[in-house]
């Protein structure tokens, strides 16, 4: 483990601040909206989704149909009244020794954060250049490649396997000066795996000088995550930052609250980027999120369930589709994506986005039931019209 943190100077910082500032962080929610629109109404900054009928069907963003639970609600009421103080309860230290015994790392391995996206991208920046690329998977989730490209970095994607895996080998071997290499797992937008053994095989034979980046946002919903993630990487000491986020299988993708977690000296030198107070509700709502143990098993079978069911239908009616864990799938349309998009809108049914990739399939979130059961009727409606 290296025994020195990044000190950088103050012009040097202050070059760093000046590029963190004019990128601003671009979550799963302004992706979403940016499909929804058309080019003539897109702005100079993306707003969050939204629409003004309350009967739509949103599906669009990953978003956790069911909300925070009880007890974080009572936990945001409760503390709302201190919200004119940064966190006058501490409220973020009881949050920080959850997670750390949750996670088995050191508090100091861990930093917290409004969501994931911010994290990932403050990672982007720190750990490429011009001279270290980003290299990632193709389709992925594209906030930190955003970021990297942004400050000037390569950004090399390559295709997933036939199995919609991240293919760590070609990943490894695809540039030797690469600064970050990115793993989206549960992969977003396919929702697919990439076996554990995998990602520690990537984590062994790496390029010397480069860092993993593992986004599990989507982790809880694939299964247990003691089983899936490399968490006890970190407390190895490894070039590696895992990032979590509360917006998916908790609920709390608009109270935001997420958290990076590697070696200490890696977090330095992301938090150069940006170190904001956070919402003492979202903080308040994980503190109690996290003391519910039936939480996560009770909600990973909910949204098994309705995806499940999905699928069912969907193979029912001969439409292809990738077989996905999370909370999120793709669907070969087998004409132009947007067009179906569009399509779907009409309906008041919210659906995507497209990745360049591939250009004829859609990516569709689980809803509830009820949502699914409209999707299903507006699918097979859209579907049976001549593109």
């Amino acid at each position: 483990m290296p025994s020195s943190v990044l000190t950088p100077s103050r012009r040097s910082f202050l070059r760093m601040a000046g590029l963190a500032a004019t990128l601003p962080v671009i979550t799963e929610g302004h992706l979403a909206l940016a499909a929804m629109q058309r080019p003539s109404q897109k702005s100079t900054f993306p707003k969050l989704p939204h629409t003004t009928d309350p009967n739509a069907v949103m599906i669009n963003a990953n978003e956790n149909p069911l909300g925070p639970c009880p007890e974080a609600l009572a936990a945001i009421t409760a503390i709302a009244k201190y919200g004119g103080r940064y966190d006058a309860t501490g409220c973020q230290d009881e949050l920080s020794a959850l997670l750390s015994k949750e996670y088995g790392v050191s508090s100091d391995s861990l930093f917290i954060y409004a969501g994931s996206s911010e994290p990932l991208q403050y990672t982007a920046l720190a750990f490429t250049s011009p001279t270290k690329s980003y290299v990632c998977a193709n389709p992925t989730y594209e906030s930190g490649y955003g970021a990297a490209a942004g400050g000037g970095a390569k950004v090399i994607q390559l295709p997933l396997t036939k199995t919609y895996a991240h293919d760590v080998k070609a990943m490894v071997a695809a540039d030797p000066n690469a600064g970050l290499i990115y793993i989206c797992n549960p992969n977003n937008p396919t929702g697919t795996l990439t076996p554990k053994e995998d990602i520690l095989w990537a984590l062994e034979h790496k390029p010397k000088d480069s860092i993993l980046v593992v986004d599990e946002a989507y982790i809880h919903i694939a299964g247990d995550p003691k089983e899936l993630s490399v968490m006890d990487q970190v407390a190895a000491g490894k070039d590696l930052i895992i990032l979590r986020t509360f917006s998916k299988i908790y609920g709390m993708a608009g109270i935001r609250c997420g958290v990076a977690v590697g070696r200490p000296d890696l977090l330095a030198r992301m938090m150069l980027y940006g170190m904001n107070p956070l919402p003492v509700t979202g903080v308040a709502a994980a503190c109690a999120s996290l003391q519910q143990p039936e939480l996560v098993p009770t909600r990973r079978k909910i949204i098994a369930d309705t995806r499940n069911a999905t699928f069912a239908w969907l193979d029912s009616k001969g439409y292809k589709y990738v077989p996905s864990v999370s909370n999120c799938f793709m669907i070969d349309t087998g004409r132009p994506g947007r067009e179906v998009m569009a399509a779907m809108q009409k309906h008041d049914v919210y659906i995507g986005r497209v990745w360049p990739i591939w250009p004829n399939s859609v990516r569709i979130t689980v809803g509830t039931p009820a949502e699914m059961a409209k999707f299903q009727t507006a699918f097979e409606q859209v579907m049976s019209t001549p593109a």
